[in-house]
């Protein structure tokens, strides 16, 4: 195995962040003064081009923050319009529809459920005013009702009663209070 694979297979660690670099290189392989030379030239050229990036990116940050002013868009600004932008995402993602159908589907169901109990509820009390006991009781009602008011026709509703009443009130031969004060 020559050098030139002996690169590619090898399986040196990375050094972190504070590492000494020399410190990991094996003690077997160690790097000539030129290859020494070469990388610290490298790393001085990367330093640099770190900083310069740094330096821009800070740049145009202050000029995006600029603009932003001078076309009167704020924090919360910016703030809503991620958040409509954050949801109308949401909404276009596949597992929210099928939620929402799931959700609709449901609603459905339960409104179709509530429409049959109530169905139910209503043949019931029908079903309960028409059974037997209900017009016996019913007929005990209206012979309750032609005692308690006199010798009236069995059949009278309670409306007709009130009509009477209004009207034997009417013919009273008491003068009401505005026709005593002599029509001030």
């Amino acid at each position: 195995m020559d050098r030139g694979e002996q690169g590619l297979l090898r399986t040196d660690t990375v050094p972190e962040e504070g590492e000494d670099v020399a410190a990991t290189i094996s003690a077997t392989e160690t790097l000539s003064e030129e290859e020494q030379e070469e990388l610290r030239r490298e790393l001085a050229k990367v330093e640099e081009e770190i900083q310069t990036l740094s330096q821009v990116l800070a740049a145009k940050e202050k000029h995006l923050a600029e603009i932003k002013r001078k076309l009167g868009i704020n924090s919360l600004q910016e703030l809503k319009q991620n958040i409509a932008k954050g949801w109308q995402d949401v909404t276009a993602t596949s597992a929210y529809k099928k939620t929402s159908e799931t959700l609709s589907q449901a609603g459905q169901k339960a409104s179709a459920a509530f429409s049959s109990v109530g169905s139910v509820i209503t043949k019931k009390l029908e079903d309960v005013k028409n059974s037997p006991t209900f017009k016996s009781f019913e007929e005990k009602v209206e012979n309750l009702k032609s005692k308690v008011g006199g010798t009236k026709p069995s059949g009278g509703d309670f409306g007709e009663v009130l009509n009477s009443t209004a009207n034997a009130s009417a013919t009273s031969t008491e003068p009401l209070p505005e026709q005593t004060q002599g029509g001030l």
